[in-house]
């Protein structure tokens, strides 16, 4: 088998943190899209729970395999919800992330660090 091919063992995991307040970012809606041909296929829809983490693995074993996908992250209905005072529109309303997974046997970890004002993300562990 190669490091493109599933291997059943892969998974792809997400969280959030409030880089702003210094904490888990709970509640924030994510999307999580597959990319091929020019098309967006839509996989999972979840939210991220007290630890700024979802419950469960957003794509694991024969799901998670290689190729382009697509994370959106709802930030601005986070920073509404927590008190933030935000201009109209809000400057980060969702925070795309697109990323390639080429060894579809590996732990994939997608980390989001944000602000009302900025963000950055990684491959973590």
């Amino acid at each position: 088998m190669t490091g493109t091919e599933a291997s059943g063992s892969g998974r792809l995991t997400t969280h959030v943190l409030d880089t702003a307040n210094g904490r888990p970012a709970s509640g924030i809606r994510i999307e999580l899209f597959r990319l091929a041909d020019g098309r967006r296929e839509p996989l999972v829809t979840t939210e991220t729970n007290e630890d700024g983490r979802c419950d469960q693995p957003l794509l694991s074993g024969e799901d998670f395999s290689a190729g382009s996908y697509e994370l959106l992250f709802h930030v601005a209905d986070y920073f509404q919800a927590n008190g933030a005072a935000q201009p109209e529109p809000a400057f980060l309303n969702v925070v795309p992330i697109r990323f390639g997974v080429s060894r579809a046997g590996e732990h994939y970890h997608v980390p989001l660090l944000i602000s009302p004002y900025g963000y950055s993300t990684y491959r973590g562990s």
